[in-house]
């Protein structure tokens, strides 16, 4: 776990510092895809999607932090982040191409509704179910379709539309495996912490409180 943390860090490091990912040509998106090669855009929207999970992403963050706080041993949390990886990418492309079409003032408020729900199942305590792989992959459905309304704000060059679309879920991933593994090597280390349940029950709940909060603000106040 530690090789595969080492080595997110180097990719993140050079997509991070390529001259095809910073922020001001995510700013002017559309006027610069037409002056870069296809290397450069596929840098480009790499580094946004990882933007888009880190340090934007605040939402989808603490969803992955709802989900390794539940999980104490690397099999379940693998079988877990692979539903969710594979349902987000599979609404993203569909949203992308157009095929699927589902109002963010629906979307937004069932993504915070799902960063509640992991966070007070961690507050109830006890072995999270067996089928939780398949909420968290219906969970994952809509928050691919988040991603995908964001992608479609900034736009994708359409001689490009794949390689874009491809590297954009790259980023993502790798903002995703990033959080999952510094959490993992920090929550292996602190596990047997006298204080441990009551921190994650601590953090569980300041979780649950943001996200519920969400909910109200993306029903009622159109946040």
């Amino acid at each position: 776990m530690l090789a595969r943390s080492l080595l997110i860090s180097m990719v993140l490091i050079i997509i991070l510092f390529s001259p095809g990912a910073n922020a001001q040509e995510m700013m002017g998106l559309e006027n610069i895809v037409d002056q870069q090669t296809a290397w450069d855009i596929i840098l480009l929207y790499i580094g946004i999607g990882f933007q888009h999970i880190l340090p934007l992403g605040l939402d989808h963050i603490l969803f992955v932090v709802a989900l390794c706080l539940a999980v104490e041993r690397l099999k379940p949390l693998i079988w877990q982040i692979s539903a969710f990886t594979i349902a987000h990418t599979l609404t993203l492309g569909l949203a992308s191409l157009g095929l699927v079409n589902v109002s963010p003032s629906l979307v937004e408020p069932i993504i915070a509704l799902s960063i509640a729900w992991l966070a007070l199942e961690n507050l109830r305590g006890g072995t999270p179910p067996r089928w939780r792989p398949v909420l968290v992959f219906g969970f994952g459905l809509f928050h691919g379709l988040g991603f995908a309304g964001a992608l479609t704000e900034l736009g994708m060059p359409p001689d490009q539309f794949l390689p874009s679309l491809l590297a954009f879920n790259v980023g993502v991933e790798l903002g995703q495996l990033s959080i999952i593994a510094s959490l993992w090597l920090g929550l292996h280390f602190l596990r047997d912490q006298p204080r441990f349940e009551l921190g994650k029950k601590v953090v569980s709940g300041g979780i649950a409180l943001a996200a519920l909060w969400w909910v109200v603000e993306r029903i009622f106040l159109g946040g």
